[in-house]
């Protein structure tokens, strides 16, 4: 569901959790502490690494952003391949994500299947990040680099370049650790990141304390019938029908203004992120059409009826990212 209404303020319930909240940042702490001294060895891929995350929980629009980035990196000349851990899915081993298949969801995680459909390049998935790049790349010789999808708090993986996303609106909510607030690792650790992206208006006051900060924004004005992926259609076309919207991310209101924003009046659902849908979930009796996300779309292909629907959604970085990232780049070949 949508993120923890205490989240967002030093509430009672916050309040309440702060000594679990304590302890899981020391325990994090202690844990990047042993990574970054030396104490935990970190591991090199052979390949450059770019990894990008967030230090929040929920969605950011880092999927989005990755899929940007390896489409940008293929119009440099380069021959990126993505890792991702593959969260929710029943293996673990380095694996390939294949772009089409029977219960392909279960088995490689819902993100990863969206990459795999979408990057242009190899996507591979493993609950050891630098064992998958390491299979990615003898599998596919001619990779050159490797983007790591929701990779920063995964230390093991040596990286070049890190990349935090935050979404401006939500910013870092309450400022707290999880479970009393929304933070992974402190606020001080986007200073060490080497680019933080701000997702949509920055009404948090974010780029006040991190000025060097680029700005993103997703944008989709497009829809495909999961029935027929070359049926596309606008808003305008579902003007007058009753509309369903079900969106089962880390920020599900951001898709619904989406929605709102291109003037379509739907009946919302918000499910938990990476859910894991039922035909009944979905089954709207009083639904002319039932719009999602592609995220949610991959899950739900087994069962779709000529109803669904699903919105593209792209994002648009400011061109300083790509002058930033081509910079880095050559500075991570000069340094070897």
């Amino acid at each position: 569901m949508s993120a923890p209404k205490h989240w967002k303020t030093r509430g009672p319930l916050a309040i309440l959790l702060l000594p679990v909240a304590a302890l899981f940042a020391a325990i994090a702490a202690l844990r990047r502490m042993a990574w970054r001294g030396g104490l935990l060895r970190t591991e090199r891929v052979g390949v450059p690494v770019i990894v990008i995350g967030n230090i929040t929980a929920g969605g950011t629009g880092k999927t989005p952003l990755t899929l940007w980035l390896a489409q940008f990196l293929a119009a440099q000349g380069r021959h990126p391949g993505v890792v991702s851990r593959g969260y929710g899915a029943a293996r673990r081993d380095p694996r390939a994500v294949p772009v089409s298949g029977i219960n392909i969801v279960r088995d490689y995680g819902d993100e990863p299947c969206l990459l795999a459909r979408r990057a242009g390049c190899p996507v591979w998935v493993g609950v050891d990040r630098a064992a998958t790049a390491r299979a990615l790349c003898a599998a596919h010789p001619a990779v050159d680099i490797i983007i790591s999808d929701d990779g920063l708090q995964h230390y093991r993986m040596a990286r070049d370049i890190e990349i935090a996303v935050v979404d401006g609106t939500r910013g870092l909510g309450n400022g707290w650790p999880l479970p009393a607030g929304p933070l992974r690792e402190p606020a001080s650790r986007l200073a060490s990141v080497d680019i933080l992206m701000i997702n949509g208006d920055d009404t948090s006051g974010i780029t006040t304390q991190y000025p060097q900060a680029i700005p993103m924004r997703l944008t989709g004005t497009e829809f495909y019938k999961l029935l027929n992926a070359e049926h596309v259609a606008d808003a305008a076309s579902f003007h007058g029908q009753r509309l369903h919207a079900v969106a089962g991310i880390g920020n599900p209101q951001r898709f619904f203004d989406h929605l709102q924003q291109l003037g379509m009046e739907c009946i919302n659902h918000d499910f938990p992120d990476h859910h894991r849908y039922r035909p009944q979930d979905v089954d709207f009796a009083d639904a002319d059409s039932i719009v999602m996300t592609q995220k949610d779309a991959v899950k739900c292909e087994p069962f779709a009826t000529g109803r669904y629907w699903a919105l593209v959604i792209n994002a648009e970085p400011d061109p300083r990212l790509g002058e930033t990232i081509i910079t880095l780049l050559d500075k991570a070949r000069q340094h070897g």
